[in-house]
């Protein structure tokens, strides 16, 4: 078992190297946390709800000698529903196209049934490297991790096949979030860059903003409605008459929820939950634009939207 703690030198004349690699595990198991760390800047939203990533949000890492294109998939999980069916096979068609995955297991969870059905699925995969990172780890003490180190590294090969590297990280802590980089890259094809130096996501902007202000949606409701939120965003843009220096641009967006009695805990009392999220969300939708931006938030009823085909659909799954 190889286990990478220190920096790994890279030689000088090295020929550029540019690819894709993604992250899968269990729900919540730090994926959007680590693009994010990576990435250097918010593309993935972060939540401490399971099943938060529904797109396929790339985060652009670029170095001098490579540039790494992160595709955050959402987590695997045993499906319930149609959305978990078709976020399932997301997974599988995005496993099948990437140069390198890396199984993310938190440090400060013993290993489940649920980490054993994606190594097992993961285990069929015979020609993409395989990572896993251990994600978390200053959560743990260190006779912890060394416990799950070696835990991470019964599984593969109780499963008969061997990770590329084990790699316990923390992205809050920023613990070994470079080095990380460093054992990706070699694993890439080489290429030219696939994305001009400024990118740090190909996700359409309108993607990006309906992601931000479902995250604040789901801040105070998170026992309430898990799943029960999506966001389209209807109209976006710069409003007309407006002096240069002092641009501004309209956002009309809807949070579709799937019962009208889901309505009153999305408004709050006296809407006061609203706007909340209208303020939180507008925020972060301006250090993404970087302009100043007035956005109109709708609540809106879907019926049982995660279970009809029509509705996904319109929401765009």
């Amino acid at each position: 078992m190889s286990v990478r703690t220190q920096s790994s030198e890279q030689s000088a004349e090295a020929a550029h190297r540019a690819g894709f690699a993604c992250f899968v595990g269990r729900p919540n198991a730090g994926k959007s946390t680590l693009t994010n760390a990576l990435v250097g800047k918010k593309v993935a939203i972060t939540s401490n709800r399971p099943q938060t990533t529904r797109h396929t949000v790339r985060g652009i890492v670029h170095r001098p000698e490579a540039q790494l294109i992160l595709v955050d998939t959402p987590g695997l999980h045993k499906p319930r529903t149609l959305l978990g069916e078709r976020l399932n096979d997301v997974v599988r068609a995005t496993w099948a196209e990437v140069d390198v995955i890396g199984f993310c297991l938190p440090a400060d969870q013993k290993i489940g049934p649920g980490d054993r059905f994606i190594a097992k699925e993961l285990a069929g995969i015979k020609r993409t490297p395989k990572l896993a990172i251990v994600t978390k780890t200053d959560l743990v003490d260190s006779k912890a991790l060394a416990e799950q180190l070696i835990a991470v590294d019964q599984m593969a090969r109780e499963l008969g096949f061997e990770w590329q590297e084990i790699v316990p990280v923390s992205a809050v802590g920023d613990q070994q979030v470079a080095l990380l980089a460093d054992l990706l890259v070699p694993l890439l094809p080489e290429g030219p860059a696939l994305y001009p130096e400024g990118d740090l996501t190909d996700e359409p902007e309108q993607v990006m903003v309906a992601e931000l202000i479902r995250e604040a949606a789901l801040e105070g409701v998170r026992d309430e409605l898990p799943h029960s939120i999506a966001v389209v965003v209807e109209e976006m843009l710069p409003r007309e008459d407006r002096p240069a220096d002092r641009p501004l641009v309209d956002i009309h967006a809807n949070i579709y929820i799937e019962r009208p009695s889901q309505k009153g805990i999305i408004i709050g009392p006296k809407g006061k939950r609203l706007k909340d999220v209208g303020v939180k969300s507008r925020q972060q939708i301006e250090a993404l634009l970087g302009t100043p931006v007035f956005l109109d938030l709708h609540v809106k009823v879907a019926k049982d939207w995660q279970r009809d085909p029509k509705q996904l659909r319109r929401l765009g799954f």
